[in-house]
C-alpha cells in the first residue's frame, strides 16, 4: 500500500523541513526532501547538514509547567518529534533551557532523514514555484528563502513585501562590567525591582553617542536586500537615531522610572541590559540591534559608562528574514488559498525561533500526509501551544498588523474559573497537555 502513495514534496531541510519529513514518512507516505546546500549556499549556514542551527545552539527554557516554550517542547515530544529526540541526544548543560551541540545534533537528524527508507533527499535548489504536477508540497524555506522562490510566491500571492531584517543586540559578560558607575534596577522598581542592569549617561556623552551611532560604519547590504523593510520591533539602534538626536531617549534609553545611587545629578539618558542566561553572567543590551560592523560596535560601546571595560559574548547583527503576511494567505492548515497544493511551514509562515519553525513543521507534515491518505487533517485545540501558534498565524492575529511571534501563553484563551495569577500558566499547561491528548486520541490511526 505504502508504494502507491505518491510522494510530498518538502522544500527546505532547515529545522521545519526536517520535521515535516519525518513526521509525513513515519505516518507512510513518501517525501521528496529538497535542499539547496551544497549547490547553493547561504549567508548564513556553515555547512550543508540538515537542520543546521545558525544563530544559536539553544531552544530555551524547557519548563512546561511555567514556560510556553517549553510547553511547546513537551508537546512535541508527545507527537514523536525527530527534532526533539535529537535534542535529548546531544543535550549540553545550559540550567533549565534546552542547548544543544549544534554539530552533533544536525548530524543526527541527516543521518536519521538519510536513512528513512520512505525519504528521499534531493540536493539542488527549486527556483520557482514547483511543477505542476508536485500536487502536495510543503514550502519550508525558512529567513533564508531564495530569491526566486521568494518572487514567485510574492506573485501568486498577491502580497507587497515578503521579507524584513531581523536585527541581533549584542551580549556583555556581567563580571567586565564595572558598577561603580551601573546598577541594578527596574524601571519603577517593577518586578523584583532590580532586573536589569542600567548604565547613565550625561547630556553631553549621550549626544556624542548619537554621533557616533550616526557616522560609525555600517554592514553593507547585498543588491537584493537594499530595500527590504525592517521589523519594528528589532528596529537597529543607528537607524532609530537617524530619526532624530531625541529618538532614543524616548525610545530604548529613556531615563524616567531610574535613579543613579552614584550620581547626585539626574542622568540624561539610560542603557538597560537584561540577563540573557540563567547564570546570570551575560547581559542582553535592550534596544541595541545593530548593524554597525564589529569594531565599531566595540568602539562605540566601550565610551557608554560602565562599559569601558566590556566584553562582548557576541556582537550584534542583522539577518534577512522572510515571512509571509500569513493570516491573509493563508488557510487553517497552513495552505496557500491561492494554491492550495502549497502548505508553508517554518518562520516563513510569521513564527519565531527554532522550536515555533519546528513545531510548524511537524504539523504541516501530518497535515499534508493525512490528506495524502484519504483523510481530513484535525487542527489541535487553540488551549494547546500547537494550536495557539497555528491560529495565531493563519486568522488569530490582525493581517493588517501581522508580525512574526514566539509562543507564549498570550495566544491561548485564559484559564477557565477563577485563578490565582502565580498559577495561571501551570493550569494553562495542564489543560494544554490534556487537552492535547484527547486530540490524539482522535487522529486517525
Amino acid at each position: 500500500m505504502t508504494q502507491a502513495v505518491k510522494a510530498i514534496h518538502i522544500i527546505g531541510g532547515g529545522m521545519a523541513g526536517s520535521e515535516a519529513a519525518w513526521q509525513a514518512a513515519e505516518l507512510g507516505v513518501p517525501v521528496v526532501l529538497h535542499e539547496m546546500r551544497p549547490v547553493r549556499k547561504t549567508d548564513a549556514h556553515q555547512t550543508d547538514g540538515l537542520a543546521e542551527l545558525v544563530c544559536s545552539n539553544s531552544f530555551r527554557s524547557d519548563d512546561h509547567e511555567n514556560n510556553a516554550v517549553g510547553l511547546l517542547h513537551e508537546e512535541m515530544r508527545r507527537m514523536n518529534s525527530l527534532v526533539m529526540a535529537a535534542a535529548k541526544e546531544h543535550r549540553v548543560p545550559a540550567g533549565s533551557a534546552l542547548a544543544v551541540d549544534r554539530d552533533a545534533f544536525s548530524a543526527h537528524v541527516t543521518h536519521v532523514l538519510e536513512n528513512h527508507p520512505l525519504i528521499t533527499i534531493e540536493r539542488g535548489e527549486v527556483d520557482g514555484l514547483p511543477p505542476a504536477d508536485w500536487d502536495s508540497v510543503i514550502v519550508a524555506t525558512g529567513p533564508l528563502t531564495s530569491p526566486a522562490l521568494s518572487k514567485a510566491v510574492l506573485e501568486l500571492c498577491g502580497e507587497d513585501s515578503l521579507a524584513f531584517f531581523d536585527a541581533i543586540a549584542p551580549i556583555v559578560y556581567k563580571d567586565s562590567i564595572d558598577f561603580g558607575t551601573a546598577w541594578f534596577q527596574s524601571r519603577y522598581d517593577k518586578g523584583d525591582g532590580a532586573d536589569y542592569i542600567n548604565l547613565p549617561l550625561t547630556r553631553e556623552q549621550y549626544y556624542e553617542f548619537v554621533e557616533d551611532l550616526n557616522t560609525g560604519e555600517k554592514t553593507d547590504f547585498k543588491e537584493w536586500e537594499k530595500d527590504t523593510p525592517y521589523f519594528e520591533g528589532c528596529m537597529p539602534i543607528e537607524v532609530m537615531a537617524e530619526r532624530g538626536p531625541e529618538t532614543l531617549r524616548f525610545g530604548p534609553m529613556k531615563p524616567v522610572g531610574l535613579t543613579c545611587p552614584h550620581w547626585e545629578q539626574r542622568q540624561y539618558a539610560v542603557v538597560q541590559l537584561r540577563q540573557d542566561n540563567k547564570l546570570g553572567t551575560l547581559y542582553n543590551m535592550v534596544g541595541f540591534q545593530t548593524k554597525l560592523k564589529y569594531a565599531e560596535q566595540t568602539r562605540i560601546f566601550k565610551k557608554i559608562p560602565g562599559l569601558q571595560d566590556a566584553q562582548f559574548a557576541r556582537l550584534g547583527g542583522l539577518h534577512r528574514n522572510t515571512f509571509l503576511n500569513s493570516p491573509k494567505v493563508l488557510d487553517g492548515t497552513m495552505r496557500m488559498k491561492a494554491d492550495p497544493r502549497l502548505r508553508f511551514a517554518g518562520q516563513i509562515t510569521g513564527v519565531e525561533g527554532y522550536v515555533e519553525s519546528a513545531a510548524m513543521g511537524l504539523m504541516a507534515g501530518r497535515f499534508a500526509a493525512y490528506e495524502r491518505l484519504g483523510h481530513t487533517p484535525s487542527v489541535p485545540p487553540i488551549t494547546t501551544a500547537f494550536g495557539a501558534l497555528i491560529n495565531h498565524i493563519t486568522g488569530g492575529a490582525d493581517a493588517k498588523t501581522f508580525q512574526p511571534m514566539n509562543i507564549n501563553f498570550g495566544l491561548m484563551p485564559p484559564p477557565d474559573g477563577k485563578v490565582r495569577k502565580n498559577e495561571r500558566k501551570q493550569v494553562q499547561s495542564r489543560r494544554a497537555l490534556a487537552d492535547l491528548a484527547t486530540w490524539i486520541e482522535g487522529l486517525p490511526a
